[in-house]
């Protein structure tokens, strides 16, 4: 597929680097405010550097584009390229407000073309495996989920973007958290109820935190507590989920986060706990799963994994979390 890329920073070289040329992937041109990026990310794979993001998203052999910039420029960009008939993956979180969100749904709605939130941690090897296991009752009825995702940041982390609410929509919620919001919707359904405490321990960036403490609950009473961390001095990813007959665990992402692993425990009265573990090794694609499955979506007319609903539903969870901190009450999501 031919695609253009909107933000040559970090995200934008991942995400070129996931395209598949043996597939017949393209990239066609990639636009940033920083032209001297727009360049260096154009050099590196022969295309066009462009000086607006306008002429990627008006380009007529471009059928993909992929928004990497900041969240305040998700809508704008996305909105504008959907209603050129493109497809859009969006990186997370889908907008910095809710009603972002809703506008890219929308609009991808009317102009009938994918929209993909950059859920990457839905294909982690791990996370597929856990998933897996969940789907075919290894562990019997899910009753919670408990998640911890952390990192230390670097000096001057207080002055990026995303200590900026105009530009970020919020701290490590809208950063980190949302990953996690995103994992445990995947695999507990929706949520009906939400509770979070917020502080600002370490970094000078209040009100917006680095720490969200949170809890949801779904209809059923299924409950789901993640801690975000912007001040986890040594980085941690863990995801666990329970059931009555037994307990997954995924810890480590690769990299600095550790080397991932899948362990699936099963519970048996009077009889030591069997385990499984599975351990993944290596570079782990899950840029590169994400535009695959993406691509498959697109082309068998169907919702990709991690759509813009998905990250519409993160969107609002976050939104009930942050009011709910702001009152100091328990908040009906809806």
């Amino acid at each position: 597929m031919n695609v253009g890329i909107v933000g040559a920073g970090r995200q934008g070289w991942r995400r070129a680097r996931s395209l598949d040329s043996e597939d017949g992937d393209r990239l066609l041109g990639v636009a940033d405010v920083n032209h001297e990026a727009a360049r260096q990310l154009g050099r590196e794979f022969g295309v066009q550097a462009m000086d607006r993001w306008e002429r990627v998203v008006e380009d007529p052999e471009i059928e993909v584009v992929f928004i990497c910039t900041p969240p305040n420029l998700h809508a704008l960009i996305g909105v504008a390229a959907l209603q050129q008939g493109k497809h859009v993956l969006c990186e997370k979180p889908l907008g910095h407000t809710v009603q972002d969100g809703e506008a890219l749904v929308v609009a991808a709605r009317l102009a009938s073309r994918k929209l993909k939130c950059g859920f990457n941690h839905r294909h982690f090897p791990a996370i597929r495996q856990a998933k897996e296991w969940c789907d075919e009752e290894a562990i019997g009825e899910l009753t919670h989920v408990r998640c911890r995702y952390g990192i230390g940041g670097q000096v001057g982390y207080d002055k990026d973007w995303r200590a900026c609410r105009e530009i970020s929509g919020g701290g490590e919620l809208m950063d980190q958290g949302v990953h996690g919001l995103d994992l445990c919707r995947w695999f507990l359904g929706e949520f009906s109820e939400a509770f979070a405490f917020l502080s600002t321990a370490f970094w000078d960036i209040a009100p917006l935190e680095d720490n969200a403490f949170v809890l949801l609950r779904t209809p059923k009473g299924q409950v789901a507590s993640l801690h975000a961390s912007w001040t986890q001095w040594k980085n941690l990813f863990s995801f666990e989920v329970f059931g009555k007959d037994g307990f997954i665990h995924v810890e480590g992402l690769g990299g600095s986060y550790g080397t991932q692993g899948a362990a699936l425990c099963r519970r048996e009265f009077f009889k030591p706990f069997e385990e499984q573990t599975i351990e993944y090794r290596g570079e782990y694609p899950s840029w590169r799963e994400e535009w695959q499955e993406f691509k498959a979506a697109i082309r068998e007319e169907r919702e990709p994994l991690g759509n813009g609903a998905d990250g519409l539903a993160a969107l609002r969870l976050a939104d009930a979390l942050y009011r709910s901190a702001a009152r100091g009450e328990l908040i009906a999501v809806g």
